[in-house]
C-alpha cells in the first residue's frame, strides 16, 4: 500500500516525523463521514474546483487510497476532527461515499496546525496569504519565531520572512492574491508601499511581469526622488509649518506660471474634523 506520510525530498520534517512525535501509536480504522469534522487550524480555505473535481471522480473510481488522519474532537466529544486529508474528505463527501479509511492520533493543538501546515506545503496547495497566515499562527499562539519556522517547514528563513511581509499589506491587496490575481512575487514587491493597492491593479490592468512591475515601481521611487529634490525650498518650509499646526500630512504644488494645487492627506475622520475645525476658527 502507498505510504501515506511519505515526505518530499528537500522538505522539514514530514507527516511521519510528526506522527513518530506522538505518544499513542496510531490506530487505523473506518469512520463515517458524519462523525468528521475540519481542523479548526486548517490554514488552506480555498479549493481548487477544477482539482477537487477529478480527485472526486478518481475516489468515486479508485475509492480513498491515503487515509484520512484524525484526533478527537477537543470541542464535540463524539467527532472526530481532521489534522491531514481534508481535500479527500470533501471529496469523499461529493463521491457519495459514506465510511473514509482513518488514522488516528493523539494530538494537541500545536500538532494539528503543525499537521496541517505540513501536509498543505509539501502538496503546494496554500496560496502565499494562507500559508503566511499559517506560520504566522506558529509564532503568535505557540511561540515559534522565523528559525524555528524555517526548520520546520524546510524551507529558507528568508523565505519565510518574505512570507510573513506579505500580512502587512492592504486589506485590499491581500485579497487580490488570495483570488490568484497577483502573485506573491508581485506582492513582494509591493510591500511597505502606500500606493501598494494602487499600484496592484496597475499590475492587473496591464498586466505586467514581476520585473515589469520591479521597473514600473522603481522609476516611480525615482520621480518622486527627483521631485522632492527639485522642490523649492520655501514650499517644503511651508508645508512643514501647516503640516506642524494641523498635524495633517499636506502637499503644495506650485507650476511655472504660479497655478497648482493644495492637498491634505487625512488617514481618519478625525484628522478631518479637526481640518475643517482649523480652517472655520480662521477663515
Amino acid at each position: 500500500m502507498i505510504n501515506p506520510f511519505k515526505t518530499k525530498k528537500g522538505l522539514g520534517r514530514g507527516l511521519s516525523s510528526l506522527i513518530g512525535d506522538t505518544d499513542s501509536k496510531p490506530i487505523k480504522n473506518k469512520l463515517s463521514i458524519s462523525s468528521i469534522v475540519r481542523n479548526k487550524f486548517q490554514p488552506r480555505k480555498n479549493f481548487n474546483k477544477e482539482k477537487m473535481e477529478e480527485l472526486t471522480n478518481s475516489i468515486r473510481e479508485r475509492g480513498i487510497l491515503q487515509p484520512i488522519v484524525v484526533r478527537k474532537s477537543p470541542d464535540q466529544s463524539d467527532k472526530f476532527e481532521i489534522i491531514a486529508g481534508e481535500r479527500r474528505w470533501h471529496a469523499a463527501q461529493s463521491a457519495g461515499l459514506h465510511e473514509v479509511p482513518i488514522v488516528e492520533i493523539e494530538a494537541d493543538d500545536l500538532k494539528s496546525l503543525e499537521f496541517a501546515i505540513v501536509e498543505n506545503v509539501q502538496r503546494s496547495d496554500l496560496n502565499p496569504i494562507e500559508e503566511a497566515k499559517g506560520y504566522n499562527k506558529l509564532i503568535d499562539d505557540f511561540n515559534y519565531d522565523q528559525e524555528k519556522v524555517s526548520k520546520f517547514i524546510g524551507k529558507s528563513r528568508a523565505h519565510v520572512a518574505n512570507s510573513l511581509r506579505l500580512l502587512s499589506l492592504p486589506n485590499e491587496v491581500i485579497l487580490l492574491i488570495e483570488e490568484n490575481k497577483i502573485s506573491a512575487g508581485h506582492a513582494k514587491v509591493l510591500v511597505g508601499l502606500d500606493n501598494a493597492h494602487f499600484l496592484a491593479k496597475k499590475i492587473i490592468e496591464k498586466k505586467l511581469s514581476v520585473r515589469q512591475a520591479e521597473n514600473l515601481i522603481r522609476a516611480l521611487k525615482n520621480n518622486k526622488t527627483n521631485n522632492l529634490t527639485s522642490k523649492n525650498p520655501n514650499l517644503t518650509s511651508l508645508e512643514k509649518s501647516i503640516e506642524d499646526k494641523t498635524g495633517i500630512k499636506i502637499f503644495i504644488k506650485n507650476k511655472k506660471n504660479n497655478t497648482g494645487s493644495v492637498t491634505f492627506e487625512y488617514k481618519d475622520l478625525d484628522q478631518l474634523n479637526r481640518l475643517i475645525m482649523v480652517i472655520k476658527a480662521n477663515y
